[in-house]
């Protein structure tokens, strides 16, 4: 397995720094526009446009189609409430009280950038604002397990632990994954597991952190546009991930711009 993750060079690093930058700021441009009344299609619009035009990189959701899947028609996801990811942009309008995730890739100098943020629009119920925040919180616990020597169940255990001690469930059918000149790469990152299972991190690895916690049980289905994933229940969703790599020493985090939110706990 291990000889399946691209160990990346210095010079691939400090590609994947610039692009992780990018990909975040992208969010940070969007921010101010993620209000009641605006359309998840106008957010993919202007997400776009400033990614084309003013950074020159590439939307790598634009046209992107796995096997077995019919090509992603936008440049982000926006997933609404109860949808847990890979929601397409639309007519729909936000309105007060939605918790909306951004989830934002883009590609520069043939590097990928990964991210997103969970966003509360106008005044959110205390219930929503708290999923949103202990899964950041969770997302964090995942990130802080990670430096050479580690192993890929000591993320997942984490973020699970904590997730379900919260009284929440985590989403298994999806999950981080290795990142660099391909969107997606190996290896696989659970956010569930055991303390020492799963693959020895390797400075020089680089893969998304980016679990999905529901409020209610972790069941899923996809909708009938292919894509967009919803809870079961119709319970909340939430997301937040982030691009991370091994270091000598522990971790960076590569999707890090003026905007993020500060580290959690």
């Amino acid at each position: 397995m291990t000889a399946s993750v691209t160990l990346k060079t210095p010079a691939d690093i400090e590609k994947m720094r610039i692009a992780g930058r990018l990909a975040s700021e992208v969010l940070d441009y969007i921010t101010p526009h993620v209000q009641p009344g605006v359309t998840t299609d106008e957010l993919d619009r202007l997400c776009h446009d400033y990614m084309v035009e003013v950074q020159q990189t590439i939307p790598a959701p634009l046209n992107y189609a796995p096997k077995g899947h019919r090509p992603y028609p936008r440049s982000i996801c926006t997933s609404i409430n109860h949808q847990v990811c890979h929601g397409i942009p639309g007519d729909r309008i936000l309105k007060n009280g939605d918790i909306v995730n951004l989830d934002i890739t883009v590609i520069k100098d043939g590097f990928h950038g990964d991210t997103s943020r969970m966003f509360c629009v106008g005044e959110v119920s205390r219930q929503a604002r708290r999923l949103c925040d202990l899964t950041y919180e969770a997302l964090w616990h995942g990130i802080r397990c990670v430096a050479p020597g580690r192993h890929l169940g000591d993320i997942g255990h984490a973020i699970q632990r904590f997730a379900e001690q919260a009284g929440y469930s985590v989403v298994r059918e999806f999950c981080g994954h290795g990142i660099g000149r391909a969107f997606h790469e190996e290896p696989q990152v659970l956010h569930y597991g055991r303390r020492g299972a799963g693959l020895e991190l390797k400075s020089g690895m680089t893969f998304t952190i980016e679990p999905m916690i529901n409020a209610g049980k972790r069941d899923i289905r996809q909708l009938g546009d292919g894509w967009t994933i919803v809870t079961a229940d119709h319970s909340l969703s939430a997301q937040w991930e982030h691009t991370i790599l091994v270091t000598d020493v522990g971790f960076e985090v590569l999707t890090l711009s003026a905007g993020s939110p500060s580290a959690a706990g």
